[in-house]
């Protein structure tokens, strides 16, 4: 379910530019907002927003945020929360907040995105059926023996690019 959490009031659609998607929201998920309908959103309602996002959550995750940024004002709220602060990894001389964020151990780096959903939740992570095909050939058997045991599967393999054939043995990719 997709939630959104307004700026403004609850009637007005912003930015216009999202108006269908703000309405596909509201018919099958959920819009909040904590001010009054017909309020029209102000520098400082975003800041307020902002709160209430950062509240709602377990975690925040910072993708990338200057020092004097709004997202270093939802930092200080989730410091305040005693939420953990989570941010991605950039390059030098990017994103100067979080790389602060990660030198003062406010906050930790998500180097693998699936290890960090993983985390919170099984039921967030997609089920990964094994392919029994796959798991085989994992083993590196010849292109023969993968004939015998999955005859319709090798050809149908190698054309999507799942596997290769060197030197008479498959080779998943």
């Amino acid at each position: 379910m997709d939630i959104t959490v307004l700026p403004c009031g609850i009637d007005i659609k912003y930015p216009a530019v999202n108006k269908n998607l703000l309405n596909d929201i509201e018919r099958d998920g959920l819009l909040l907002s904590q001010f009054e309908d017909g309020f029209k959103s102000r520098p400082w309602s975003f800041v307020t927003r902002n709160e209430l996002v950062v509240a709602l959550g377990d975690v925040l995750v910072v993708c990338e945020a200057e020092l004097n940024s709004g997202s270093m004002r939802s930092v200080e709220f989730a410091l305040e929360m005693g939420k953990e602060i989570f941010v991605l990894p950039q390059r030098l001389g990017e994103s100067s907040a979080t790389n602060e964020l990660l030198n003062s151990n406010k906050a930790k780096a998500i180097y693998d995105i699936d290890k960090f959903v993983s985390r919170f939740s099984n039921e967030l992570v997609p089920d990964v059926k094994k392919d029994d095909f796959l798991e085989y050939c994992k083993t590196n058997p010849t292109y023969d023996e993968a004939l015998r045991k999955f005859p319709s599967k090798v050809f149908e393999a190698e054309l999507s690019g799942e596997i290769d054939i060197v030197n008479a043995r498959i080779i998943v990719k």
